[in-house]
């Protein structure tokens, strides 16, 4: 079935998918859709994690490259964007009480959606925030999923911004003030959004302009700056996954990419991230920006490599 899907010319519903909603533990609804795999042999089922102000149809083209390669693909619109069901009043606002309630979210589509109707074994791929709640969850995954591959993971601000410590402290005390839904940054989505020469995100000019494309079509899955609340909790998932004696409980083994100019997320936190890791290596896509998966060719094929010989199979045709 398609009839959830948003389309545009410019970036069409991959081949055999499914799309659907779930109830959330609270009463939320949860959009969500899996794609089967084109190629063959059928290798599994990649569960990808969008970031902020991200939604399932941005990941078409990554989807039917995993299709190609025999995987199925698997993915949410988080809580409080995209399709699913919105927070506070405002919808442009993005809003999270904390990533605790991301990850319960993503623990119910494994349990109700993932499990049952797709093909195991099971990868995630998981790209900034997204990538944050990938980590959060990293225990309750260990039986689950086989490997992780972390994109650009927001653990820090770029240079000599506060530290995500501070940043918490900040932002609690704003929400003490009752502030907590207010912008953190940016404001509302301007049409058209931000221009090109100035974005943060991609140097591949067709592809920011498919995905403003898509936003200015249906607004209603795009979304403004974060709030107080959403930066306060993305500060306290922060430093929780980056203590030593979680990150030395993680028994996943992970690829984290860096992306070598992020002006997003900070490229040095990422990196000594990977480090730390008992099971995870490390790999730094230099001249790449934030969105590596939206990015040139140049950038986006030497992921691609990556990814292809981290995850067993792809590129000896065996699992």
């Amino acid at each position: 079935m398609t009839d959830n899907f948003h389309e545009i010319p410019e970036n069409p519903t991959p081949r055999q998918a499914t799309v659907g909603f779930f109830n959330a533990r609270d009463g939320k609804k949860i959009r969500y859709a899996h794609f089967a795999a084109t190629g063959r042999p059928m290798k599994g089922t990649v569960v990808i994690l969008p970031g902020r102000n991200e939604c399932i149809e941005k990941y078409f083209e990554t989807i039917r490259d995993l299709s190609s390669r025999g995987l199925g693909s698997a993915l949410i619109d988080w809580r409080g964007q995209g399709a699913s069901d919105r927070l506070i009043r405002d919808p442009q606002r993005g809003y999270v009480k904390s990533f605790s309630d991301y990850a319960d979210d993503l623990e119910q589509f494994f349990e109700e959606v993932v499990l049952p109707d797709c093909r195991g074994p099971y990868y995630i791929l998981a790209h900034s925030s997204g990538a944050l709640v990938a980590l959060l969850s990293s225990p309750s995954m260990v039986n689950r999923v086989r490997r992780m591959v972390l994109i650009a993971p927001f653990l820090a601000l770029p240079g000599q911004r506060m530290s995500m410590k501070a940043i918490h402290r900040l932002t609690t005390l704003l929400g003490l003030f009752g502030l907590g839904h207010r912008y953190a940054a940016w404001g509302p989505r301007p049409k058209g959004g931000t221009p090109f020469e100035v974005n943060k995100l991609t140097t591949d000019a067709a592809r920011y302009r498919r995905n403003v494309h898509l936003y200015d079509t249906f607004p209603q899955l795009a979304l403004g700056g974060p709030t107080i609340r959403w930066l306060r909790a993305a500060s306290e998932a922060a430093q929780k996954v980056s203590r030593p004696e979680f990150m030395a409980a993680i028994k996943v083994p992970m690829l984290v990419v860096a992306a070598g100019a992020d002006r997003v997320v900070s490229t040095r936190a990422v990196e000594a991230y990977a480090r730390h890791l008992r099971l995870g290596s490390l790999l730094t896509i230099d001249g790449a920006a934030h969105e590596i998966l939206q990015e040139a060719d140049l950038y986006r094929e030497q992921f691609l490599a990556a990814f292809d010989a981290f995850i067993p199979g792809i590129d000896d045709g065996t699992l």
